[in-house]
């Protein structure tokens, strides 16, 4: 090895002169888990402290060589565990309490449809009285947060985007409508897990099966959306039931068709 590419190599290695955080990932592992596993350790070992603010979207994007969704798949991975935070318009933060964890759901569980299933399920018992309760106590600009969002859903989907954060986001909509605190903080905890098809990846190489897949949560979405404007609670809380109980049993007949 030359003098150059010995000094190349200690500038790429472990002896790199980047920050440990914002430095390209090894190419042959999933995107998502290490982009969490390195973040997570800097959190641990306290290179990351409490309060601390993450590198933004685009710099790790730049920095790692991954794309906003894993980013933002990984984002929503550790807020799941409850190491970040995440604040509207300013970004992610590591928990003050990160090293306090009552009740997590690890994202390397999420990777078998009965685990999905079981995330549907209890989204399921949660979600419907949201939608119940937004239907009555949502403010006329909250009820068009939640249809603005469903718009966004739509024209996320019909660019063949897989749309996991247009999705979450309308359901988080939906939470804020409530005006019940416990509501939003229950979606904020789940982040972007509450999404099937963030944990298992069917769609991979079968767009078809996606839009169709997605489609059918649009047309949903939808009813749903109708339901709360109308101000109707048994509406509202029957949409609700009949999109997450369909996404249960679609879900699963769509990982058997991909195989």
């Amino acid at each position: 090895m030359t003098g150059q590419a010995k000094h190349s190599a200690r500038k790429n290695g472990s002896g790199s002169t980047r920050p440990a955080l914002l430095r390209p990932l090894n190419p042959v592992r999933r995107r998502t888990e290490e982009v969490v596993e390195r973040i997570a350790a800097q959190i641990i070992e306290g290179q990351l402290p409490a309060g601390a603010r993450l590198p933004t979207e685009q710099a790790m994007m730049t920095a790692m060589g991954v794309s906003r969704t894993v980013v933002r798949e990984a984002i929503s991975a550790l807020r799941a565990r409850g190491l970040v935070t995440t604040r509207q318009g300013a970004g992610a933060f590591v928990n003050s309490d990160a090293n306090r964890q009552p009740y997590a759901i690890d994202p390397e569980g999420l990777g078998s449809l009965d685990s999905v299933i079981e995330i549907l399920e209890l989204r399921t018992a949660v979600e419907m009285e949201a939608a119940a309760i937004a239907s009555e106590r949502a403010t006329a600009a909250q009820i068009k947060a939640i249809a603005k969002a469903a718009n966004v859903f739509t024209r996320a989907i019909a660019k063949g985007d897989r749309a996991i954060k247009e999705d979450f986001d309308f359901h988080y909509a939906i939470a804020v409508g409530t005006q019940n605190s416990r509501f939003v903080g229950f979606l904020e905890f789940l982040g972007g897990l509450i999404i099937p098809r963030q944990s298992i990846r069917t769609f991979d190489g079968k767009a078809e099966l996606q839009t169709r897949y997605l489609e059918s949560i649009e047309k949903e979405h939808q009813l749903i959306v109708d339901a709360i404007g109308e101000r109707s609670p048994r509406k509202a809380r029957e949409a609700m039931r009949r999109h997450l109980v369909n996404g249960k049993a679609r879900y699963k007949q769509l990982a058997d068709e991909a195989g």
